[in-house]
């Protein structure tokens, strides 16, 4: 077969379209199209997100950055600045901030010693987590290639900070009122209820065990996991003729709290002994 006979051969029947690629291939438009979908399917997570906790965006970079850990960045260019952290340093100041001025106008009579106590109770990381979750934002945090267990006991110990940086974000994006609004959206009915008294879990599980003729509560740990910069521990407490309880934290001190406050809760400490 000569050279114009094949040439003749690879050509395409009358009315159909050439199967020779253009240069560069027919992958570019199928990329554009990826890449659309994908912005597409980003715009949309961030207006659900903007929803729920009840702020729109100018800058919704912003809102993105509030919810990536440090995980979820290159490794090649990792810089922490570029994940939550920072928002959340601002968004803890600023949340104290409103939570002092909602405190001081709700109990004119109360002194100095009731309005910090309730402060504490009203920004410490568990009342924070459990504004996260009121607000279903678990599963926006955005973290890198960690296996599925891991990454829900990660998303987990970060709740609270992931708030305090949204408060952060809001801040910048929308100024001290936008955040006062947030912030009074979620915390005001919390701050009218009666205030439970602040003790450290493990003092007051270990109370709990001598009152029951118990020994003290022993803690084991049970894994570390996560890069060095940022580990995560995993610890459970034990008492006799009680199944164990755990719990999570980014120190062995904040594991063997968390694990004494799930040991606690599960077994009605202050309700029903």
């Amino acid at each position: 077969m000569n050279d114009e006979t094949s040439a003749i051969k690879d050509q395409p029947p009358p009315g159909e379209p050439s199967r020779t690629p253009a240069a560069g291939g027919e992958a570019a438009p199928k990329k554009r199209r990826s890449k659309a979908a994908k912005a597409a399917e980003e715009k949309a997570a961030i207006a659900g997100t903007e929803a729920r906790i009840g702020y729109t965006f100018t800058d919704p970079a912003l809102l993105t950055t509030a919810f990536t850990h440090v995980s979820a960045l290159k490794a090649a260019t990792r810089n922490r600045a570029d994940s939550y952290q920072r928002l959340e340093f601002l968004g803890d100041h600023v949340l104290g901030l409103i939570v002092s001025d909602m405190l001081f106008r709700a109990f004119p009579k109360a002194d100095e010693g009731e309005l910090s106590k309730r402060l504490a109770d009203l920004v410490r990381k568990e009342s924070c987590a459990d504004v996260a979750k009121s607000l279903g934002l678990l599963d926006d945090i955005k973290l890198g290639m960690v296996k599925a267990v891991e990454g829900a006991r990660l998303r987990k110990s970060v709740l609270g900070d992931i708030c305090e940086a949204v408060i952060g974000a809001i801040y910048l994006d929308g100024g001290y009122e936008a955040a006062r609004q947030f912030v009074e959206r979620n915390r005001t009915e919390r701050m009218h209820k009666p205030r439970r008294p602040l003790r450290d879990p493990k003092t007051v599980l270990q109370e709990w065990a001598q009152g029951k003729g118990l020994p003290t509560p022993v803690y084991r740990e049970i894994e570390r996991t996560g890069p060095h910069h940022d580990p995560q521990f995993r610890v459970a407490v034990d008492l006799p003729g009680l199944a164990s309880a755990e719990g999570v934290g980014g120190n062995k001190r904040a594991a063997e709290k968390a694990a004494a406050s799930a040991m606690i809760e599960r077994e009605g400490v202050g309700t029903n002994d």
